[in-house]
């Protein structure tokens, strides 16, 4: 079984790690929202994230990209909240509407560490961005308690430089999204300023810390990045320029999932050019864009 980076790291390593992030909280600037609030205080800001992290759910999880699951599974933390506000997001009910309970630094090391203890092949810390100090002690707990698996980051890519330092030598795979090519669409529909511009340097940092998708003998990845992106209606993600800037200023042999699962949720409705599902025709060319691109190691198409 593959280990975590962050066994590397001494636990007074990691203890100050900790620190310096929750110490992040009292002047909120832990995402690239920047809201500034003083969580530690309970005021919140956009995530509505406070000063303990809020898990909807943890579990083994099998539809996650084959890298990730194995015969064991990748072990889901479903973080509350989220620091975007996409209008069509189909978790909605965890993202938007908070679905889920504080949990204290101990007791999400505990649920950590069921996830080891029931065989999955790693922690996959799904929405962490605006609870990465919350996560980050924790760890120090689940060390001490004896996690040793790799960290997945799944993240909305709004992810700031500092954080991103913070989180170096810990997270073992990292896995953005990115979902738009264009900063005024990222405002729009995410209610992330300058969204494509903060999630480019955000992925760029990311690759420079753990490299392509690095696949063991048993087809687990053990390290390295792996970046999603949605096909939107309309091609209003832009996905071309996506795909051109992976190839081009991160690396063609980056491992990217092409995902067709869009349909209407939540806001979607009240946006016409949302309000419907992707044709055959647009993902295919979404996936044609991507080897346009130079692109090949692909996960669907």
């Amino acid at each position: 079984m593959s280990q975590g980076s962050y066994l590397q790291l001494t636990t007074g390593e990691l203890g100050k790690r900790a620190k310096n992030a929750v110490d992040m909280l009292g002047d909120c600037t832990v995402c690239a929202q920047y809201c500034r609030v003083n969580r530690l205080k309970g005021e919140l800001g956009l995530c509505q994230g406070g000063r303990y992290a809020a898990v909807s759910s943890f579990c083994p999880h099998f539809g996650e990209e084959a890298p990730l699951v194995g015969s064991g599974g990748s072990g889901t933390i479903f973080f509350a909240f989220c620091n975007l506000k996409c209008v069509f997001c189909q978790n909605c009910d965890i993202s938007q509407y908070g679905y889920g309970d504080e949990v204290s630094a101990r007791e999400l090391a505990e649920m950590m560490l069921e996830l080891q203890e029931g065989g999955c092949h790693n922690i996959n810390l799904v929405s962490p961005s605006h609870f990465a100090p919350q996560f980050l002690e924790a760890l120090v707990v689940a060390v001490d308690l004896g996690l040793t698996i790799p960290i997945v980051y799944n993240t909305g890519g709004y992810d700031t430089p500092a954080t991103l330092d913070l989180l170096e030598g810990i997270i073992d795979i990292y896995m953005p999204d990115i979902k738009f090519a264009d900063d005024d669409a990222g405002r729009k529909y995410s209610g992330a300023a300058g969204y494509y511009t903060v999630t480019r340097q955000a992925v760029k940092k990311m690759h420079d810390q753990v490299g392509d998708l690095v696949i063991d003998e048993r087809g687990i990845a053990t390290r390295g990045l792996l970046v999603r992106h949605l096909v939107m209606p309309g091609n209003l993600a832009r996905t071309e320029k996506i795909m051109e800037f992976i190839a081009e200023e991160i690396s063609k042999d980056t491992f990217v999932n092409v995902m067709d699962q869009y349909y209407p949720a939540y806001k979607a409705f009240d946006h016409p050019e949302l309000n419907k599902r992707i044709s055959r025709k647009e993902y295919s060319a979404a996936v044609q864009a991507a080897r346009e691109a130079g692109l090949t190691r692909l996960n669907g198409g």
